[in-house]
């Protein structure tokens, strides 16, 4: 069953655009209070990033729980990780995220973890829903949940962050640059990583509500890779507006993505004999990835693409290992869900341990060449059903053999087919990829 609502990762949209506005968030925050309601006393935690339609979502997610007989206790800007995490510990019915991601500022979402940490479950998901769609109604005043401020959010978080790398180890003449992207870390991952002994310079922490990934962070790192030769630095850190991505940037100014930084922490756990169960990437995770981890002994199996999926897969195969080459990276032996900073910490112990660089790290890794076209439909259309277009992907499949890969997949928020070809040799992967293009632009035409 579909849902009406809910996306992979919550609700989210322009901001003003229904459902993301006002009036829909206090209905939401009811439904979502009704549906806990149920499980007996407690209270939600509310947090959120730094676009500036926060306030108004905080205020009418507090006022929405409230009627519902709900106590809440706002976090103020917090990364989505620490939301998850304060969730757990703090032992709250639910955590609410008030954040969209890496997206622009006129963008905004709304996004829940369990008591575990963990994203809701779909059968609540249905439950919010069916709320949502029936009248709202107010508790009797003597009922009416009461709001409290948690003051010590991002010192606790802080802690949390640092407790995930060993304290013998000593950062302390390692210089990092950190971009926060003006969002949800601004105030907490500086702290993180001087306190950890390493010498921080700071980017990104200045937020104004309007400039959230705005030329910043992990989805425009041109700034990060200035500072990091600017200042000579070790490496840089680029984290999204809610710090559940990361992405990286070695001493060379080369930036080192998911699947380089994933591939890492795989090594660094194998030798430390810590992995368990396979490493879990997706669809689009690079085909180097899978072959590098492979002469190492470990097996990736890939999900369907978001965090979502990577994670349902992770629990499934037993694995503590996971993510995107976007930057979602999950470390399921040290957290509950995708987390920038932890990350960052797990790759700095590796150098740490290792005595290699960044760059020295990666190394082992070579990524393929990879061409991406997307090819737009008139409406949404079954590929599968096409025998023309089999026959033109099995033959690239056949001239790539083991050394490529095809993905044809129908976008799910556009009437596009997306057309991807990887492989060792650049030149060809370009040429196989616009010829499969046009295959399917053929056929569907016809």
């Amino acid at each position: 069953m579909n849902k009406k609502y809910f996306g992979t990762d919550g609700i989210r949209g322009k901001v003003g655009d229904y459902p993301i506005t006002a009036d829909f968030v206090l209905k939401l925050g009811w439904a979502v209070g009704r549906v806990f309601a149920k499980e007996g006393h407690g209270f939600i935690l509310v947090g959120k990033d730094t676009r500036i339609s926060g306030y108004m979502f905080e205020s009418a997610l507090e006022a929405g729980l409230s009627a519902a007989g709900v106590d809440t206790k706002m976090l103020g800007p917090m990364p989505t990780p620490g939301i998850a995490y304060l969730t757990r510990t703090l032992r709250a019915r639910a955590g609410i995220v008030i954040s969209a991601s890496h997206n622009p500022y006129f963008d905004n979402g709304i996004k829940f973890f369990s008591v575990e940490g963990t994203k809701l479950p779909d059968e609540l998901e249905y439950q919010i829903e069916r709320y949502i769609d029936s009248d709202m109604t107010t508790v009797e005043s003597s009922q009416l949940g009461k709001v409290q401020r948690v003051s010590d959010a991002a010192g606790r978080y802080i802690e949390f962050c640092k407790s995930t790398v060993p304290l013998k180890l000593d950062f302390s003449g390692m210089r990092i640059v950190v971009d926060c992207a003006n969002g949800a870390t601004y105030h907490i991952a500086p702290h993180v990583f001087s306190e950890i002994g390493a010498e921080v310079v700071s980017i990104g922490v200045n937020p104004n509500g309007l400039n959230i990934n705005e030329d910043c962070g992990a989805t425009n790192t041109h700034t990060l890779v200035e500072k990091v030769k600017e200042y000579r630095a070790d490496l840089g850190i680029a984290l999204d507006g809610d710090g559940d991505r990361l992405i990286m940037v070695d001493h060379q100014g080369e930036v080192v993505d998911g699947d380089e930084l994933i591939y890492i922490i795989a090594r660094s756990r194998l030798n430390a004999g810590q992995l368990t169960g396979p490493v879990v990437g997706t669809l689009m995770t690079n085909l180097g990835m899978e072959h590098a981890l492979k002469a190492e002994g470990i097996k990736l199996l890939r999900a369907n693409v978001g965090d979502r999926y990577v994670m349902e897969m992770l629990i499934k195969e037993n694995g503590v290992l996971g993510g995107e080459g976007s930057g979602h990276i999950i470390c399921l032996d040290r957290t509950t869900t995708g987390d920038g900073i932890v990350a960052a910490l797990q790759v700095l112990a590796e150098m740490q341990v290792s005595g290699k660089s960044l760059a020295e790290l990666k190394s082992g890794m070579q990524k393929y060449p990879m061409e991406l076209v997307n090819v737009r439909v008139a409406k949404k259309v079954d590929i599968n059903k096409f025998d023309g277009i089999k026959k033109a992907v099995a033959a690239v499949e056949k001239k790539l053999g083991d050394n490529g890969r095809v993905l044809l997949r129908a976008s799910g928020t556009e009437p596009l087919i997306r057309v991807m070809v990887e492989g060792v040799n650049a030149e060809e992967v370009v040429k196989y990829a616009h010829q499969l293009a046009e295959d399917v632009r053929n056929a569907i035409t016809a």
